[in-house]
């Protein structure tokens, strides 16, 4: 059982520290075994790659890699600050993220 991160597949995130600090990007994917996240955009790297059926000419490719979780902040949906997050039941008995900052659900 892998536990549950604050950040999810297709949330707006802001860097908080790092070499990429104040980028905002779309989070692409979640590890939640080794707590990553992929951010589109942020966090590149050169690749070297040789030639296949995809790149025919190989070459450097620049590519996301993972950043630590603790090191990104989810985007608040109604001030597009950064914010913390929270869980409660919503009126249909429904667990649910909501901003610290608005107090509103996130979707």
């Amino acid at each position: 059982m892998h536990k549950k991160l604050h950040i999810r597949k297709g949330d707006v995130v802001m860097v908080i520290t790092g070499e990429s600090k104040g980028q905002k990007g779309r989070v692409l994917g979640v590890d939640r075994k080794k707590d990553r996240a992929i951010v589109e955009g942020l966090n590149l790297i050169s690749k070297h790659t040789k030639p296949h059926s995809k790149a025919p000419q190989g070459g450097i490719i620049r590519k996301e890699a993972p950043i630590h979780i603790s090191n990104l902040m989810l985007i608040d949906p109604a001030s597009g600050t950064p914010t913390r997050i929270g869980k409660r039941l919503n009126k249909k008995d429904k667990l649910v993220r909501y901003s610290k900052k608005s107090g509103e659900e996130i979707k």
